[in-house]
């Protein structure tokens, strides 16, 4: 495993690889292009970089219009002020006339931590995919999130990807294969799935690796691509296990574990569990202390395993 890099240094670095090969590329930011990593891009291309200011509204709006005229757009904020303060423009403006803005949106979730509630998003994936058309994206390293986001700007219409600040473990490698709308399995496991995206893939693997200490068999999946979402992987999940832990940075109200259980109540009932943020607000704190308080640790996830059987 690599050093721990966040998906938004990554963003970063993928918008200036992507740059050089890509003269259709613009990107927008609302103000924080330090703090979400599009002033690479700024330096190396600022004739294709525009900062809208505190203005995320009519930012997506220029973002429309931009990629109605031809151009690939990626649009930067805070994902509680892109899914929050923006969303009726991201629904009208973009997902409606299907234009091809990518809203990448960084310090998502709890480990925003200092900054707050106000500036902590866990509606932002269940906004997301409600949107018809949105194709809705949760990487969980450096790693993959450059493969997918690579995917993104090459496929024609809209997309929500989410990125965080902190930094993560890498778990895939250089030479891994990542395809939007399907999920990748990290360990095998008849007992139980995990089935996690974002930062909590690797709270799930920590978890699997305990587990197993236990006597446990726990199949490990990451749901990269919660929209189109991979039903196969899930369902044989649920096939074969019987039993499903969900574990994600955000509300399990709409996000990936609503998502999972839509799916197999539908097609192949079972047992589920969700671990991530349980119709509450967080506060002010330090991420590691605010996961632990907030249920979404490992230590969750192997209470959350435990309690299915």
């Amino acid at each position: 495993m690599a050093d721990k890099i966040a998906t938004r240094a990554a963003y970063g670095e993928f918008l200036v690889e992507e740059g050089k090969v890509n003269p259709n590329l613009v990107v927008l930011d609302a103000d924080l292009s330090a703090s979400t990593k599009t002033n690479g891009f700024a330096k190396a291309y600022p004739d294709r970089f525009f900062d809208m200011g505190i203005a995320e509204q009519n930012m997506m709006g220029v973002a429309a219009g931009l990629a109605l005229s031809g151009k690939t757009v990626c649009a930067s904020t805070f994902a509680m002020f892109a899914a929050g303060r923006a969303f009726e423009i991201i629904r009208n403006s973009i997902g409606y006339t299907a234009a091809n803005v990518k809203v990448c949106a960084t310090h998502a979730g709890i480990t925003v931590g200092p900054d707050g509630a106000s500036h902590q998003t866990f509606e932002d994936l269940a906004l997301m995919r409600t949107i018809p058309g949105m194709t809705v994206v949760s990487p969980c390293d450096a790693v993959s999130a450059k493969k997918l986001l690579k995917q993104v700007v090459e496929m024609d219409g809209p997309a929500y990807v989410r990125l965080g600040r902190a930094s993560v473990p890498v778990f895939y490698g250089e030479d891994d294969d990542l395809v939007l709308g399907k999920g990748n399995q990290f360990r095998s496991g008849n007992d139980v799935a995990i089935i996690a995206n974002g930062i909590m893939v690797s709270a799930a693997m920590d978890a699997a690796n305990q587990l197993a200490e236990e006597g446990i068999d726990a199949r490990v999946i990451d749901i990269h691509t919660l929209k189109p979402l991979d039903e196969e992987i899930i369902l044989k999940a649920a096939e074969e296990t019987g039993k499903i832990v969900t574990a994600e940075e955000h509300s399990v109200i709409g996000g990936l574990g609503a998502a999972v259980a839509e799916t197999t109540a539908l097609k192949c009932p079972c047992r589920i569990a969700m671990v991530g943020q349980h119709d509450t607000f967080g506060e002010s704190g330090e991420p590691d202390e605010l996961l632990e308080k907030y249920g979404m640790t490992s230590a969750d996830i192997v209470a959350a395993v435990r309690g299915l059987f």
